[in-house]
């Protein structure tokens, strides 16, 4: 019997947030707004997020013995999600530095912390776990051997989904088991080794079917403002996204993932599980922090 709709194994972040009028350049110091502290992380974004649309959700990931590691639990529990497989200690609680600009566009870099000390023996001894869940979804703010590990301790049966953030190459194994690999344009440019400005006008349903040449069962390359491409079985299709007035981008990508994950192990099609998933993006962009700006269920139909 599969207890959890979706288990997530990834980071849990303490986001350091500050609003500034341009990001700056090289050497360049600018001024910015009162400092924001939000739980985040991908790992902890996606779980909260789906939980918050329905999902029965695990979290496994690991976060300090400290205030950043309590705000993070607490927001967990309150959006419902089982945190029986959190680990305390080791290192103090991850942290993200953020700044968004006016247009909601970010940037981040991350601190990783006691995200770095989620290890292959932490996944084996969570095994039941995953013997109760039928999506598992993972990103690369932990170690790779890490998310190894997680596909292999995964039941039978079950779904692997994979956000490559921050990109890295991927394992032939860790590939094979993506359905899907879903990743944004820089991060599908990584992994196609292109050095490119974009996907404008360099057709993106081509280069997701590139995507799955690589070896994943199916992809999603999300597009922003402009949706989402799916790609299986050689075909691609573009999933496109309602139009909304972007407030902070911060975590809409793990929304979209969580959405999207919940959906496919409820037994949707991908175009199908992508359009709800384009949906709950398209409602967090409208709102500050990561979190925070997750919608309902409810808030999502009603946009």
């Amino acid at each position: 019997m599969n207890d959890y709709d979706l288990l997530v194994v990834g980071s849990a972040n303490a986001d350091l947030v500050i609003g500034v009028e341009r990001r700056p350049a090289p050497g360049e110091t600018v001024l910015g707004s009162d400092l924001a502290v939000h739980p985040g992380g991908k790992g902890a974004n996606q779980a909260v997020a789906a939980a918050r649309l329905g999902a029965r959700t695990a979290l496994l990931a690991r976060v300090g013995d400290d205030a950043h590691g309590r705000l993070l639990l607490d927001s967990q529990r309150a959006a419902g999600v089982d945190t029986g497989g959190v680990r305390v200690g080791g290192a103090p609680t991850g942290v993200a530095l953020i700044t968004v600009d006016p247009s909601g566009d970010n940037s981040i870099v991350v601190s990783p912390g006691a995200n770095a000390r989620l290890t292959p023996e932490d996944i084996r001894d969570a095994a039941g776990l995953f013997a109760r869940a039928r999506v598992v979804s993972a990103q690369l703010e932990i170690q790779l051997e890490t998310v190894t590990e997680a596909v292999r301790t995964r039941a039978a049966g079950s779904r692997f989904v994979l956000n490559p953030s921050p990109p890295r190459p991927l394992p032939a194994e860790v590939l094979a088991a993506c359905d899907p690999l879903v990743l944004n344009e820089h991060e599908a440019r990584f992994l196609l080794g292109d050095g490119g400005d974009g996907f404008d006008g360099k057709d993106p349903e081509g280069r997701a079917r590139a995507l799955l040449a690589l070896g994943a069962r199916s992809v999603v390359v999300t597009l922003g403002a402009e949706g989402a491409v799916v790609a299986e079985g050689g075909t691609a299709v573009r999933v496109p996204s309602p139009r909304v007035g972007a407030v902070d981008t911060t975590g809409a990508g793990d929304a979209f993932t969580a959405a999207l994950a919940w959906r496919l192990g409820l037994g949707e099609d991908l175009a199908t599980a992508a359009a709800f998933a384009v949906r709950v993006g398209a409602a967090a962009v409208t709102k500050e922090g990561a979190q925070a700006s997750f919608p309902t269920a409810g808030e999502v139909a009603a946009l």
